[in-house]
């Protein structure tokens, strides 16, 4: 169906009153983002047969800190998108996670399961979200680049969110786009959700990412590298910081370094992490090529939001999803799983209730998107917010890691904990007690 056809008989949701006429700047949906979250958002509404604005700030390819490594997860979400994924199409497989610490080098493989492949990737986020949104194009998203949302659209009467005023393109052109729905995918900052008043709540664990690039012999690793012990041995004394750090190679010719540290430790404002990454890169064996000559780009740092921080996901025609909602898990870090599949979520719930027949009906669907999340995510995040308190002591960490990974079946556990991977039904021992602690826990 044309869409014209389409938007003939559409009523607005939640506002019959308003008779916005079909244009350029009206659809059913507008995503605000077109990151991981807002492009796997906007992929699955258009699949769906709904008319969808994609709104990108920037323009592709774009740069963003990440460590850039995919855990199965993230590639359960590529399979259903029909992403292609093989190593022709430049993408690099890893095996599992390597850990390091307490004197101790221990080589997980991802779990086999019968939900999420054995497998994870790696990918530069500049070229995998150009992936994405372009194959939410395909999908008959109208994807607008170099669109920066500078805030909302309210009905004074209603209070509801009915669109969004942006700048587009080079010359800065003031615009208004129109939907009934807007899906906020803006990331960490995300302006258009504090325009809306959601806050993010202080209770809840917040993480910074840095890292950079460097040439090195190791870009081919085929696992994912982790440092559970992250030394400052710049002074007079060696310091245990909170935190961790990571090596994942691109496949490229470099490796992706970088640090992640939350906020929960007692020096987490005191400190230079962009010299602590320095620092702990000097400390690597000399042939790893992780020197100043051999970096290829600065050290960017970047937020994590966790475990929920800003609620609620759904309010008058606004949805949250990814880094806008604090969809990161908090026991890892990992942040684009989680925001692909908060967009898939909330695009099945928004295509319910563009089904319904009335306003009312349709409001009744879309207050289902915060309880859906808390169902899939509330009690793990709540385990997950237990744990950053306990690592937020490094020495916590330290000894942890000492005792840990001498013991292989104590640490398989703990990959799958910390990465969120276990079937649902029918798994083995330790996917029922993950799962079963998951569910008692309070999905706060």
């Amino acid at each position: 169906m044309s869409s014209a056809g389409r938007h003939a008989d559409f009523e607005p949701w939640g506002d019959p009153a308003v008779t916005e006429p079909l244009s350029d700047h009206t659809a059913d949906v507008i995503v605000v983002g077109a990151g991981p979250a807002g492009s796997t958002t906007a992929y699955h509404l258009a699949k769906a047969g709904l008319d969808v604005l994609l709104l990108e700030k920037t323009e592709f390819p774009r740069e963003k800190v990440c460590g850039d490594g995919l855990t199965p997860r993230a590639v359960k979400q590529l399979v259903a998108m029909g992403i292609d994924i093989s190593e022709e199409a430049g993408w690099l497989r890893n095996k599992g996670l390597r850990i390091i610490g307490g004197g101790s080098r221990l080589q997980l493989d991802w779990p086999d399961l019968a939900s999420f492949p054995n497998y994870g990737l790696v990918r530069k986020r500049d070229d995998f979200d150009e992936q994405l949104a372009r194959n939410a194009q395909k999908a008959g998203a109208r994807l607008h680049e170099r669109c920066n949302v500078s805030g909302p659209v309210i009905d004074d009467r209603t209070g509801r969110i009915t669109g969004v005023t942006a700048k587009l393109g080079e010359e800065k052109r003031e615009v208004t786009f129109h939907a009934p729905l807007v899906v906020a995918a803006d990331g960490n900052s995300t302006r258009l959700s504090l325009a809306m008043g959601l806050h993010r709540r202080e209770d809840r664990p917040m993480g910074v990412a840095v890292r950079t690039y460097f040439t090195s012999p190791r870009h081919e690793d085929d696992y994912l590298e982790s440092w559970l012990e992250l030394w400052d041995r710049r002074g007079a004394q060696d310091r245990l910081l909170p935190g961790y750090g990571w090596i994942f190679g691109m496949g490229d010719g470099t490796s992706n370094v970088g640090l992640g540290v939350l906020n929960t430790s007692a020096s987490f404002k005191e400190l230079d992490w962009r010299e602590i990454l320095k620092a702990w890169c000097a400390s690597m064996p000399e042939d790893w090529g992780y020197t100043p000559e051999n970096m290829t780009g600065p050290i960017r740092g970047a937020a994590l939001p966790m475990a929920f921080n800003r609620q609620p996901h759904y309010t008058r025609g606004l949805l949250l999803v990814g880094d806008a909602g604090g969809l990161v898990n908090p026991f890892n870090g990992e942040g684009i799983a989680y925001a692909m599949e908060s967009g898939q979520i909330a695009a099945d719930v928004i295509v319910q209730a563009h089904a319904r027949a009335t306003p009312a009906q349709r409001e009744i669907a879309l207050q289902r998107y915060p309880r859906v999340l808390k169902d899939t995510y509330g009690g793990y995040y709540t385990l997950g917010r237990a744990f950053v308190k306990l690592i937020g002591n490094p020495k916590v960490m330290q000894i942890a890691a000492q005792r840990g990974l001498t013991h292989p079946m104590l640490m398989k556990f703990t990959l799958k904990l910390l990465a969120n991977l276990t079937d649902p039904t029918g798994g083995d021992a330790m996917d029922r007690i993950i799962n079963g602690l998951s569910k008692v826990a309070p999905k706060a």
